[in-house]
């Protein structure tokens, strides 16, 4: 994992993004942030277990499904599989230890969260 502080790259109201193997971060204090950090390492590792691009791919398509299903971006944003997962574990430093593969699909749900 690289961490570049790429303030431009990273679209507004969004502090950071990773794409294999970078994480691109719109502040330098991020760097030494465990829960941003964290967090950025779960999408890293969903991506690796879909090979990088086939992740993109899925992630586009879910956030245009939640987007029609809530008909708002930040919830559509909030509630794709990739983001739930990230969101509900980023506090725990050891989740990657214990993450069963594909881990993200326990968080595919039709219901907000």
């Amino acid at each position: 994992m690289f961490l570049i502080v790429a303030k431009y790259l990273i679209p507004k109201g969004y502090r950071g993004m990773a794409v294999f193997p970078f994480v691109f971060l719109k502040y330098n204090q991020d760097k030494e942030n465990p829960v941003f950090v964290n967090h950025e390492k779960i999408h890293l590792r969903q991506q690796l277990e879909l090979l990088i691009l086939p992740f993109y791919i899925f992630y586009v398509l879910e956030y245009i499904i939640r987007l029609i299903q809530y008909k708002n971006k930040d919830l559509a944003y909030r509630n794709i599989s990739f983001e739930r997962e990230a969101y509900a574990n980023e506090n725990d430093t050891d989740y990657l230890k214990n993450r069963s593969f594909f881990g993200f699909l326990n968080y595919i749900t039709l219901k907000e969260k």
